[in-house]
């Protein structure tokens, strides 16, 4: 060995020795000095969707202690929003849960009514969104979501596009599979035509039946001819539905001697009670009687109505249109969402037009009115009515149930409620500047 080739390799094995003094002491560094990762500051996050017809996203907050909310980021989708109610700019999907989370908290799914596609976001650890998949659904118009035990399935308000507007709209379902990752699988065989509109999709807390509402059931313009405001489908071996519904109801048929307005029924909630299910679905009261599609004037005082939901899937009413007044015309119109009390006790219903909240006590498939008016904003004015109102509409209570989060659909903000006993709402905040004035669609909250 020459002395070169030795004062080379003493001066390589010092520099080893270095490299490997300064590992040792980063490690040793870390390993007793490094700072813990900072936990999530939040207690929980609300999402609300803007709908956008350019661009649609999802703007994320993080929820503090005191129900109040702080912008974490928005989130683009993938796809594009879109209106379907008329161009009012209000409730333009007329649909509930057109954004949702698995029950895990996992994912956040979320529709894209222009582009006709679904959203599949993972939810970080600190409440941000990371988007996973977007996949196409069957028909024109997704607009409301359902999840059970990694099922998926997504209503479109129209199966083929041929359509003169609202009345006459017949709408499918598709379904698909999820996994741990947030991808999705379409279900081979899984679309299935209705005879309306649909204007939500849940599954029953066993997870056996699928139930649809709709908003246009008694149109006369419907080539079905359907006056079914909610139908069950059975939920088959490989997640796929029945052919056909095992079981529909109403509350009110076309024609009926009270000349009560259709139910133009949109959210719903399913509660288990004593063994039993229970389905409420909220309803608009648009159509009027004679199966012509609404306008301002002829709109009626909004209601309830509840159904048994049995074993094999049959429907048996319990309490049937159940009003947010005393008639058919002095109490809140145009009921749409529905969002239950953490103990079941009691139920808040968005009063969309109206920009109220009315409550109702719950009790064995029984419902009676508490509040008519329990928080309110800026209502509609006869001259003027979308000009003016603050447009209630999607509604979501945190986990805990401490708060309730309504989204103010023609002021693209969100209202901030502590609740109290028997539904009472305390006002704390409301936060605007992040959502779109108009045409916003869809809060979730945990």
């Amino acid at each position: 060995m020459t002395i070169k080739t030795l004062t080379t390799t003493v001066a390589l094995s010092l520099s080893t020795l270095a490299i490997s003094a300064d590992v040792y002491a980063q490690s040793k560094y870390e390993k007793f000095y490094k700072p813990t990762p900072q936990a999530n500051p939040f207690a929980g996050a609300v999402y609300a969707m803007s709908n956008d017809f350019n661009a649609n996203s999802i703007v994320a907050y993080g929820r503090n202690d005191d129900g109040t909310l702080e912008l974490i980021n928005t989130f683009a989708t993938g796809g594009k929003g879109a209106a379907f109610d008329g161009g009012e700019g209000l409730d333009p999907l007329i649909s509930a849960y057109s954004i949702i989370m698995t029950d895990d908290r996992e994912h956040l799914i979320a529709v894209n009514a222009g582009s006709n596609s679904i959203s599949v976001f993972n939810v970080n650890d600190d409440f941000s969104l990371s988007l996973s998949d977007v996949k196409r659904v069957y028909g024109v118009g997704p607009n409301s979501v359902a999840y059970h035990n990694g099922l998926l399935y997504v209503s479109s308000i129209d199966a083929d596009g041929q359509f003169a507007g609202e009345p006459d709209q017949e709408g499918a379902l598709t379904g698909y599979r999820i996994n741990e990752r947030g991808r999705l699988r379409p279900l081979r065989n899984s679309v299935r035509l209705l005879g309306n509109r649909p204007s939500a999709v849940q599954f029953s807390p066993d997870g056996r039946f699928l139930i649809v509402s709709s908003i246009n059931a008694g149109s006369i313009s419907l080539s079905s001819d359907s006056q079914d405001e909610i139908v069950v489908y059975e939920v088959r071996r490989g997640g796929r539905l029945s052919r056909t519904p095992v079981s529909a109801a109403t509350s009110t048929l076309r024609d009926n001697a009270e000349n009560r307005n259709l139910p133009s029924a949109i959210g719903f909630e399913i509660v288990q009670e004593n063994g039993k299910q229970y389905i409420l679905v909220t309803e608009a009261r648009e159509f009027q009687a004679n199966g012509i599609p609404p306008a301002f004037p002829a709109l009626q005082t909004g209601s309830v109505s509840s159904w048994e939901l049995g074993r094999f899937g049959e429907l048996t009413p319990i309490a049937l249109d159940v009003q947010t007044g005393t008639g058919q015309f002095d109490g809140e119109r145009t009921a749409c969402w529905i969002e239950f009390s953490h103990d079941e006790s009691s139920f808040w219903v968005s009063n969309a037009l109206e920009a109220t909240i009315s409550t109702f006590s719950f009790e064995d498939g029984n419902i009676e009115l508490e509040e008519r008016v329990a928080a309110s904003g800026v209502g509609p004015s006869e001259e003027d009515p979308f000009g003016t109102s603050d447009g209630w509409i999607d509604l979501w209570a945190s986990d805990d149930g401490e708060y309730l989060y309504q989204l103010f659909g023609l002021s693209g903000s969100i209202g901030v409620y502590k609740t109290g006993e028997n539904g009472a709402l305390t006002h704390i905040e409301t936060v605007e500047g992040d959502l779109p004035d108009a045409n916003t669609q869809g809060i979730v909250a945990f």
